[in-house]
């Protein structure tokens, strides 16, 4: 979805540029145009492709991973599935490179379009694979293949690769260990004026997360670490709103300045009580090089509003509707699953001009595909809406409005009940104990379904026959936070149904802030 963008006159962009849960962001250009991939977890479709040409307003063109064969998730838990990817062009080929963490490891797909389909994956048999996989191609044609080894206390290690069968041309050798922080991951390998430079993430994927940098005469090594490590981290700044810093990826404007692109959070709740619960989102940060070395802008911290200087000429894409219609064939691209592609579990053409839920006993507690049709919260302040035709006959039976973050953790706004008391419920699953809240008779009928979400709550309401809304209740972001709930992604606002059919007239997710 594109970011929201300053007026050009006042010189500045915002941070995120890519707002809500898209973290591990991975870059690359071709002429005047950039793209952009995030990990995705247990979601499907995996991977998002982004396009842009000022490097702030991004446009979801496609997934790279859209079928079962290229992305088998069943049976993974919450915050497995698809971790960091690397975006590469070679050739006018595109490469990306991810890992399953639980079904097959590190696999390459490719394309000549990335905004059209990805090749069958090209799985890379390692004897003891790891995560954040990364590809470099080199100017004598020699591919290189580098990731993280070894867990909390590991490092970086590499080897050559034939993209084209992810065959390893040698056993994978250790070729930095960081700098001393934890989980020294997510390696990209450069070449600038004769330079080999390893980037990696250290201190693990929160508020210690950080970027550090060495460099070699060699793709191989030995690689020499920057005294001025590291070259971006928030861990010292506690109060700033943009924490978590790491992760990143350089790119070379058509110009030649250099930008990062990154992942940071925005916690809510003050400097000692930080929670964050949209998830990691992708910031942009300006680079320039002094004795040999990156500097990130200019070497003070990042901030939500950013200088635009040097950034190419704003291109930023049309503004997306509010609401959903459900009156096309296919469902818009930012529509995601939860494990699957809900293949039988919804429908377009069944009742034209509504989506047609069809419940299974798969729920949202459960470690399966339930029909679950959703979107990412990418602001703090939003209002989401849907307009529920659904006529329950009895226990088991639900549909409504949910936003979830895992299994454990989940708020629900459904009508339930059965057919001579059909009753419109809040219902809270937090650390996986679930409650009703609130609940209020219903009339027959279709039923509007609101949340009401602001930076530290979200409050639920519903309306009949186009009368006001009527607050039924508030829940707490907190719980849904990554501190509070666990796991790497985040909310996730959409419509589901359990147990029966349900139809859906229209969604609404309307951005009221950042």
């Amino acid at each position: 979805m594109p970011a929201i963008v300053a007026a050009a006159d006042t010189g500045t962009y915002r941070n995120p540029v890519i707002k809500g849960f898209h973290p591990d962001p991975s870059i690359c250009r071709v002429g005047k145009d950039y793209y952009l991939a995030n990990s995705t977890f247990e979601y499907f479709p995996g991977v998002p492709i982004f396009h842009s040409r000022d490097l702030v307003n991004w446009k979801l063109i496609g997934h790279a991973l859209t079928r079962e064969s290229q992305l088998p998730l069943k049976g993974q838990r919450a915050s497995r599935g698809i971790y960091a990817p690397t975006l590469r062009c070679e050739g006018g080929t595109f490469y990306m490179i991810t890992t399953n963490v639980e079904t097959g490891g590190n696999f390459i797909v490719h394309t000549k379009d990335p905004a059209g389909e990805w090749s069958e994956p090209v799985w890379l048999k390692e004897k003891t694979p790891w995560i954040d996989p990364s590809l470099f191609f080199d100017d004598d044609g020699t591919v290189y293949y580098t990731r993280h080894d070894g867990g909390e206390k590991g490092g970086i290690v590499q080897a050559r690769i034939d993209v084209k069968t992810g065959k390893l041309l040698e056993e994978p050798k250790r070729i930095w260990n960081g700098t001393g922080g934890v989980w020294p991951e997510g390696p990209h390998l450069y070449k600038v004026d004769g330079w080999y430079y390893l980037m990696i993430a250290e201190g693990g994927t929160s508020y210690d997360h950080m970027i550090t940098v060495a460099r070699a005469k060699s793709p191989s090594g030995p690689f020499e670490a920057h005294k001025g490590n590291p070259i971006l981290s928030h861990r010292n700044h506690p109060a700033l709103p943009l924490q978590a810093t790491g992760h990143g990826d350089l790119v070379q404007a058509e110009d030649g300045k250099w930008w990062m692109v990154l992942l940071g959070v925005r916690p809510q709740g003050g400097p000692n009580e930080r929670k964050h619960h949209l998830g990691r989102e992708t910031l942009l940060a300006p680079v320039t090089w002094q004795d040999g070395w990156p500097v990130v802008n200019g070497g003070k911290p990042l901030a939500l509003e950013m200088s635009a200087a040097g950034l190419p000429t704003a291109a930023p894409w049309p503004k997306e509707p509010v609401r959903t219609h459900f009156d096309q064939p296919k469902l818009d691209l930012h529509w995601t699953f939860v494990r699957g592609p809900s293949t039988g579990l919804y429908s377009l053409s069944a009742r034209l001009g509504f989506l047609r839920l069809n419940g299974s006993k798969a729920t949202l507690d459960d470690i399966a595909t339930p029909a679950f049709v959703a979107r990412r919260q990418q602001h703090l302040d939003a209002r989401i809406a849907a307009r529920i035709d659904f006529a329950p006959d009895g226990p088991g039976q639900y549909a409504g409005l949910a936003l979830r973050q895992n299994e454990a953790n989940h708020y629900q706004l459904r009508v339930a009940g059965s057919k001579a008391a059909r009753r419109v419920e809040l219902v809270t699953r937090v650390k996986g104990e679930t409650k009703v809240v609130a609940s209020a008779a219903l009339r027959p009928g279709p039923v509007d379904l609101q949340v009401r979400a602001w930076p530290d709550r979200y409050q639920f309401s519903y309306a009949q026959d186009g009368k006001a809304p009527v607050l039924l209740g508030a829940a707490p972001t907190a719980a849904l936070s990554s501190e509070d709930a666990g796991g790497f992604t985040g909310v996730f606002a959409g419509v589901f149904a359990t147990g029966a059919q349900a139809d859906v007239d229209w969604f609404d997710y309307e951005a009221l802030g950042e």
